[in-house]
């Protein structure tokens, strides 16, 4: 009982009272051990319940090989698996489980196999230990070999079958083999009485980005209080990029009085940072603060992630100073970039300082904040230097982003000659990002040359971007070459390309609406365009406001 509760110690109590020892209390504790992640202290009672002469039964050894997984000891597992087959016991299906479970870990499907098939009954319990090791080893193929023998072997699978089958829903058709799956647990029925297989399918649909089937099976689950649930609901559309309804849902649950973990906070503050919605995040931050998760680290980082990217960096910082462990890198690169992007270039770089002085290892992203603070700071040989310690000091291999940062400190301050060297002796094939970067800093610095190249190989890789014409037509233009400019328009029109219209929101109470360039599409537009004439109405009487900009303003309510 105390084991099952997480009270090791008084478990261990308890258990030095018994003094004629059995299998069972010996069992109890070391399962309760390695139910508690206490691994290592599981085989040391192992090690004295063999000494103590009591044979070890399908239980302990079932434990014990799960603990020889979860530390990856390769030659205990081993060991206690030569002392199952002492004992006659490594063909029961708990211990060949764990066996099967302990050599999948390891990488070594050859001998999981081997455990399988020297057992003298398969039941669904072995083979969903199959399954899982197929999978984690990316032999979907196998997997469903296995699959299809539960269902020729007239076995009944589990919801752990089904859930394990599901990450194996890859390739061209894993959309279509996963609902394929699905429709097995409506007809087992076992998804409607098992959240684990509702959080699974979930998973399924939000990683193939099929929303409306996530909508749909979550709609039908009846475990309408399940947090598990709604966590998944949450995240899946906040990493889809669908952060408005992300933000919804969040607040629907807290409706239904369902209480939330610091999983489903985190994703919250992450769709809050998408839409920049200050207001939402700091409700959420008192959520987190009423429900005693304000100190955790995942949390905190959340938080620090949030103000930085809604450009609050005063609240970003408070909460990172306020954090009791700042052991994680991921609040320390979440300070550095968001201080580097909203314009504290100092402060972030002595961020870095204060880290590096924590003993943090600074990491790949941690560089992407450091490079960013130079490149608006125009800090050309610190940015060089950092660059360079990357490799040289801190062994990491610089990726494309990190190149790109280089080119934009390079280009912001005219250096474009070394900014097309390091381009062209950059180790990877420059994408996009890079060239607009190049581009938009000839366009600063007047440099019709290079602003045509890179322009040319923006065109090749992204022909339907507009903003790749309209930088080139601005170049030409502010250079006064204007049958350049004119050319470059003409080529947008038989090229079929189209300036994507620019777009804004705005949150009022808990809705946001998204407006574009000339929306009338909002069901309130009658009424915005009267208050926006009005407004343009006044503009007109005061003198200083440009008149240019006002019959821009007028074109655009005509």
């Amino acid at each position: 009982m105390y084991a099952k509760c997480g009270e090791l110690n008084d478990a261990k109590a308890q258990f030095e009272l018994i003094q004629n020892k059995d299998a069972v209390s010996w069992n109890a504790f070391i399962v309760g051990l390695v139910r508690n992640e206490e691994e290592e202290e599981a085989l040391r009672m192992f090690k004295k319940m063999r000494l103590d002469a009591v044979a070890p039964d399908e239980v302990s050894l079932a434990s014990v090989i799960s603990a020889c997984s979860n530390l990856q000891a390769i030659e205990a597992g081993k060991q206690i698996q030569c002392l199952s087959i002492k004992f006659s016991l490594s063909s029961n299906q708990f211990v060949g489980s764990s066996l099967i479970d302990f050599y999948s870990k390891l990488g070594e499907m050859g001998a999981a196999g081997k455990v399988y098939l020297r057992m003298h009954e398969r039941s669904v319990v072995t083979m969903n230990a199959l399954i899982a090791g197929y999978v984690q080893n990316n032999n979907q193929s196998a997997a469903f070999n296995v699959f299809r023998q539960i269902q020729a072997n007239e076995l009944d699978p589990s919801s752990v079958t089904f859930a394990s089958i599901l990450p194996a829903c890859t390739g061209p058709f894993g959309s279509i083999m996963g609902k394929q799956v699905h429709c097995r647990t409506l007809k087992s029925g076992l998804l409607y009485n098992d959240t684990f297989l509702g959080v699974s399918l979930l998973g399924m649909y939000l990683k193939w980005k099929m929303i409306e089937d996530a909508n749909e099976l979550f709609v039908e689950m009846p475990h309408t209080n399940s947090l598990v649930l709604w966590t998944a609901i949450i995240s899946g559309h906040a990493q889809n990029g669908c952060s408005d309804e992300a933000l919804s849902l969040f607040w629907k649950m807290r409706s239904c009085n369902v209480r939330s973990d610091e999983a489903a906070f985190a994703s919250v503050l992450g769709a809050c940072a998408d839409l920049a919605s200050i207001t939402d995040g700091k409700e959420v931050h008192s959520l987190i603060v009423k429900s005693g998760f304000a100190s955790y680290g995942t949390a905190s980082s959340a938080l620090v992630d949030m103000y930085s990217k809604c450009g609050d960096a005063h609240s970003s910082f408070k909460v990172f100073e306020n954090m009791e462990n700042k052991e994680d890198i991921i609040s320390w690169n979440s300070m550095i970039v968001g201080l580097a992007k909203n314009g504290y270039a100092p402060e972030a770089l002595t961020m870095f300082q204060k880290m590096r002085e924590s003993n943090i290892e600074p990491d790949d992203v941690t560089f992407l904040g450091v490079l960013t603070a130079c490149a608006h700071a125009g800090l050309v040989s610190e940015g060089r230097h950092f660059f360079d310690s990357m490799t040289e000091i801190y062994r990491i291999a610089p990726r494309l982003d990190h190149y790109a940062c280089m080119v934009d400190l390079l280009g912001r301050v005219g250096h474009l000659k070394e900014a097309q060297d390091f381009i062209e002796g950059s180790p990877f094939e420059p994408d996009s990002v890079i060239w607009a970067t190049f581009l938009a800093a000839c366009r600063t610095h007047n440099d019709e040359i290079r602003g045509k190249i890179a322009a040319e190989k923006l065109a090749e890789l992204e022909p339907t971007n507009s903003s790749t014409y309209i930088l080139l037509s601005n170049l030409y233009a502010s250079s006064g070459n204007w049958s350049g400019a004119k050319m470059v328009r003409e080529a947008m029109r038989e090229r079929g390309v189209r300036k994507s219209p620019g777009c804004s929101w705005i949150t009022v109470g808990n809705k946001t609406s998204l407006f574009l360039a000339g929306d009338k599409f909002h069901p309130d537009s009658v009424d915005i365009y009267e208050i926006l004439s009005d407004l343009i109405g006044v503009m007109k009487q005061h003198e200083h406001v440009n008149e240019y900009e006002l019959l821009l303003l007028d074109e655009g309510l005509g």
